[in-house]
């Protein structure tokens, strides 16, 4: 089971515009707010994206890139970011590989992809983890206050 103080596992994934995003391009540089999330265009993981989208200028301020998981399609990424005006990554992780890698629970029984928050600190550490399928945007709130704490 990951926790916190663990070095986050690498990973690379496409993205909603057909590039590649690799987790360690971005170490030394800034934090990453990594948030995996059930489905795109639901309620849950819409209010979930579009608040990391209303809070995104806070994120970068505070030295973090927000990017969301799900096992959704490149082209279903596209659409959902193109619809909400998301201006972070999506990416497809339709195997499961980086959602297994990071041991993201099922949630409902097992039906459901779980919804987990990871903050990554700039030097690839896992400084908070935070599993909730029904508080959406409560992993935006939490995570925000946790990059608060964190040395620039």
């Amino acid at each position: 089971m990951l926790k916190i103080g663990d070095k986050a596992p690498d990973f690379s994934l496409k993205t909603g515009n057909g590039s590649t995003f690799n987790l360690a391009d971005h170490q030394g540089q800034k934090s990453i707010v990594l948030y995996f999330y059930p489905k795109d265009d639901t309620p849950g993981c819409t209010a979930e994206a579009c608040s990391f989208r209303d809070q995104y200028e806070d994120f970068k301020d505070l030295g973090a890139e927000v990017v969301g998981v799900s096992s959704d399609s490149e082209a279903s990424h596209q659409k959902f970011t193109q619809k909400h005006r998301l201006p972070f990554e999506l990416l497809a992780d339709a195997d499961g590989k980086v959602r297994k890698l990071y041991e993201v629970p099922r949630a409902l029984l097992g039906l459901l992809p779980g919804r987990v928050t990871f903050v990554i600190d700039k030097h690839g550490v896992i400084q908070y983890i935070f599993n909730s399928l029904s508080g959406a945007t409560d992993h935006v709130s939490n995570a925000k206050k946790v990059l608060e704490g964190l040395p620039a």
